[in-house]
């Protein structure tokens, strides 16, 4: 019998369904390096200068990146953020160029050059300086070259043609007539001040090089017998110190006491000791003894004055056997020791300025290898100082001690946070050395204050984003020292200037100095070392009387000054960048070096904005180290993922904070990403063949579509305050909640049974493609700055014959367009839309019905109410097959309809006679 039935029609052709070439599997991998080739075919960065000329310019200043090695995870998250900063800035119609460039001097590219001199058993020393500059010099080049490329396979867009690179001539020269400005106006002086030193570097670093490590060190306690004091009891008792240093015992010069803190005389055996008196049971702990007799009794601090102690090792002679005199401190704290510090002027800041105020100078006793001259009285020749053997309680300082009977206590157990080089990773010390410096509370005439107080105006004049970051700089700079700006290494920028041999004083000579920077712009920081001394110094001077620096310059310094060779140098004099935008350590780096060198030379910061994003660290929170194995790299992912992923997960992120990032990371990355993508395909397929002609205007659009209208006017202005806020989190959650929420979720939902099968000329389903055409270009066009490739693809898929995405400007978007009260209505139907789809559920699981549109829906008639909706809307929204109002319920009832299925459209409507026949529509869709 059924072999006899008439087969139901198939009208699967007369239904308007998307039609796309827009693949849903990405490929981002392949895809992406044939777009970037076709970007550079097409000169599209020149492309975008061209049509953003004479627009309002916005400038992000790079921070320049070292150039040794690959790219890391920190290197792409901050360049990806650069240039979704730009592209967003672009896209608002601002001129937003980008010029990249690099940092290629200094221990970082020196040390690597090193490396290879050490596996071939050679010294760097030996080496002639101009050979080891050119090798440098070499090394940088080839790594710039290896990071443009990774850095624009990123797709990070800026002048790769033409960088800004610390090596070039014309930067060198730049560096040093900035260098040149501060000596004369007279911000420069050489001074012997303790400044970190790394003794396997050899050369003194900045704080920015350093990083401190938890390390277990040797404590000692020491006595120094005191032989003068105008309290009599002390004379012929002992001074208790306790150090962790024992190297610096060797290089003691005095003793630092609290005036405020109470002394008391402890004995022990035969001897007494001076101690703290709120530190005696920690002091007898330490030696492992008991008092072995009443205390002598309690002294003020402020009565020590005058008291004088010698060395333990004055029998030596000469520099031990001066007088230890007792200084009064205010760094001296009861905290730990013994409420006593033995004063080293070489080895420390408090030291320092506490001996130097008394007439004390530094010696020198400490070599840059780390270990004592060869002439010094006690292990001169020996070393290095902060080797843990030489410092450990057999080592040769202690058993020198212990043999006076001055090591009163020795153990090898303190554990304490300590300095390091960040580059070598080895251990630091304070050293004093003669270094240049940049003075921070000296009177300038030509800043009106000191340099200080200048940059300190400019942090209150800058913009800091995230806000908080403004606290962190300014007790940064609030309580910084001078700033070191010497090192003594060969790869860099000399510091140029020409020390009277007699006065001490440097050359300040504007004459001399232009024929100083011109040879700087003819031949680079090599031809001060290769140069005519007296041809630079010209006939006004004898170069026998001159003694020409051959130290190098702080690369903090030479990064510090790159505003002028690249903004002001491309742009134009005292122009400043809108933005410098780094990590957070920058603050005590280039941010600070920035400020400090434009403060102190033109009055002001070199930006009127900072931008500080937090570390990328693994999907654990720790921080990433080849030797944990928890390195995530930016290369691989963009060759499995591609870079569009790595651009997503970077605008997704709280970057204000440190971030995650792993495989599940990515993985919840991923499905972001490929919800967005889906929905441009959708949108595509649906907008095929569009036309003008077919638009409709907002007036006689259905409510639904004026809501979306509603929703892009919203969003607009929510996406503009986060780009103006460089909240790109906020920016990427804005649109992916717009793209699933309220497009694929809900809107694309309602309507694809309009655009399937109403009529082409339908004033509904025109007023729907008219609606998607706007969300289209305004969706791509929000997309670009961060999902760069794919807004492009999107682009040329519809419009192959069009110029780039990135040469496009923000949408328009009519605000007009906002409709508060409607909005208000379509949020309590999509509020009951989803208690609608919570009742069908169900039904649906239990296999009762296989659509909602089976589902026929009673309605109470106070929720009807609160919709302000028809019947008819109703249906179509909750997408059943009726809605009817009922005044006796009070919950919303679901039955399955009683009607038959329309065999185009799958509605079940009353007017279906029977099961696969046409609804009224769909017959005069198909039949006319």
């Amino acid at each position: 019998m059924s072999e006899n039935l008439p087969e139901k029609p198939d009208y699967r052709d007369t239904v308007f369904l998307p039609k796309t070439d827009f693949p849903m599997k990405a490929g981002l991998a392949a895809k992406e390096p044939q777009i970037l080739a076709r970007w550079a075919e097409q000169d599209l960065y020149g492309k975008l200068r061209e049509s953003r000329a004479g627009r309002t310019r916005f400038l992000l200043h790079d921070g320049p990146p070292y150039a040794n090695g690959d790219i890391h995870m920190g290197h792409a998250m901050n360049k990806i953020l650069k240039d979704i900063v730009v592209r967003s800035q672009s896209l608002l119609g601002k001129d937003a160029p980008y010029v990249p460039g690099w940092d290629c001097h200094g221990l970082p590219i020196e040390w690597k050059v090193e490396e290879e001199y050490r596996k071939k058993k050679l010294d760097k020393d030996e080496v002639p300086r101009a050979q080891f500059r050119a090798e440098c010099r070499a090394y940088a080049e080839k790594w710039v070259a290896v990071q443009s490329e990774q850095f624009q396979r990123l797709g990070v867009m800026g002048e790769w043609d033409d960088p800004y690179l610390t090596m070039k001539y014309e930067a060198e020269a730049k560096i040093v007539e900035e260098l040149l400005k501060f000596a004369e106006s007279g911000q420069l002086y050489r001074g012997a001040k303790p400044v970190m030193w790394s003794p396997v570097e050899k050369t003194a670093l900045a704080e920015a090089e350093v990083e401190y490590e938890d390390i277990t060190s040797t404590q000692i306690d020491v006595a120094f017998e005191i032989v003068e004091s105008p309290i009599p009891e002390l004379v012929g008792a002992y001074v208790a110190i306790w150090t962790t240093t024992p190297w610096t015992i060797p290089v003691n010069q005095a003793i630092a006491y609290g005036e405020e803190i109470e002394y008391r005389l402890v004995a022990l055996d035969d001897r007494r000791y001076l101690v703290a008196s709120d530190l005696e049971e920690a002091f007898l702990n330490r030696v492992g003894r008991r008092a072995s007799g009443s205390s002598a009794g309690s002294f003020a601090g402020k009565t020590l004055a005058g008291t004088i102690a010698r060395h333990p090792m004055h029998h030596l002679g000469g520099f031990f056997a001066r007088p230890r005199p007792f200084l009064a401190g205010d760094f001296v704290t009861t905290d730990a020791g013994t409420g006593v510090v033995h004063m080293a002027p070489d080895h420390g800041e408090d030291d320092f300025l506490l001996c130097k105020a008394h007439g004390i100078d530094t010696v020198f006793a400490v070599e840059g290898d780390g270990k004592y001259r060869a002439d010094w009285l006690w292990l001169g020749g020996q070393g290095s100082v902060i080797n843990p053997k030489f410092n450990a309680p057999d080592g040769p300082i202690c058993a020198d001690l212990a043999d006076t009977g001055a090591l009163l206590a020795a153990s090898a157990d303190f554990q304490h946070s300590y300095p390091h080089s960040w580059r070598s990773k080895a251990k630091v010390i304070f050293r004093a050395t003669p270094q240049w410096f940049i003075p921070m509370d000296k009177p300038v005439e030509l800043l009106g204050g000191t340099l200080r107080a200048t940059a300190m105006k400019a942090i209150d004049e800058t913009r800091w984003v995230p806000a908080r970051s403004k606290n962190r700089i300014g007790a940064m700079v609030e309580g910084r020292p001078d700033w070191v700006i010497s090192r003594q290494r060969a790869w860099g920028v000399p510091i140029a200037l020409y020390v009277h041999r007699k006065s001490g004083d440097y050359l300040r000579d504007p004459a001399v100095n232009a024929r100083i920077i011109h040879a700087f712009h003819e031949g680079g920081a090599d031809a001060w070392f290769a140069a005519d001394h007296q041809a630079l110094l010209g006939n006004g001077y004898d170069v026998e009387d001159y003694e020409p620096i051959t130290d190098i310059l702080d690369v903090w310094f030479d990064s510090g000054s790159t505003h002028s060779y690249v903004v002001e140098a491309r742009y134009g004099q005292d122009v400043r960048a809108d933005v410098y935008c780094e990590g957070s350590d920058q603050h005590r780096g280039w941010f600070q070096s920035s400020l400090l060198e434009s403060s102190g030379t033109r009055g002001q910061a070199p930006y009127t904005g900072v931008l500080t994003h937090g570390f990328a660290l693994d999907q654990n929170g720790r921080k990433m180290s080849k030797s944990t194995g928890n390195v995530v790299d930016p290369l691989a992912i963009i060759r499995d993922a591609g870079a569009d992923i790595l651009r997503l997960w970077v605008a997704s992120t709280d970057y204000f904070e440190d971030v995650r990032i792993g495989k599940e990371v990515l993985a919840t990355t991923t499905d972001a990403y490929r919800k967005l993508r889906n929905s441009f395909r959708y949108l595509l397929g649906a907008l095929a063949g569009f036309t003008e002609e077919e638009r409709v205007a907002p007036a006689d659009m259905p409510e639904l579509e004026r809501w979306v209208l509603h929703r892009l006017a919203e969003i607009d202005a929510e996406l503009r305050t986060a780009t103006d806020g460089y909240e790109f989190n906020r920016y990427s959650r804005l649109l992916g909640a717009f793209a699933n929420d309220d497009l694929s979720a809900f809107f694309f939902d309602i309507r694809k049974d309009s655009l399937y099968c109403d009529a082409p000329d339908s004033l509904k389903r025109r007023a729907y493609r008219t609606v998607l055409d706007d969300v289209f270009q305004a969706l791509v066009r929000w997309a670009s700055p961060i999902l760069c490739f794919t807004a492009e693809e999107v682009w040329q898929t519809r419009y192959p014959d069009a110029g780039s995405i990135h040469l496009e400007t923000w949408p328009e978007i009519d605000p007009a367009w906002r409709d508060d009260a409607l909005a208000g209505k379509w949020a309590a139907i999509r509020h009951w839309r989803e208690s609608v789809t919570e009742c069908i559920e169900p039904l649906r699981r239990d296999k009762k019905i296989g659509s909602s549109l089976q589902a026929r829906i009673r309605f109470p008639q106070l929720h009807m109410q609160m919709t302000a909706a028809s019947p008819e809307d109703l249906a179509e929204t909750f997408i059943v097959s009726e809605v009817s109002v009922d005044d006796a319920l009070d919950n919303i009832t679901v039955e399955i309809s009683d009607h038959e299925k329309c065999g185009r459209c799958w509605r079940y409507l009353p007017e279906v006679t029977e099961d696969g026949a046409l609804c009224a529509r769909c017959d005069e869709v198909v039949n006319g």
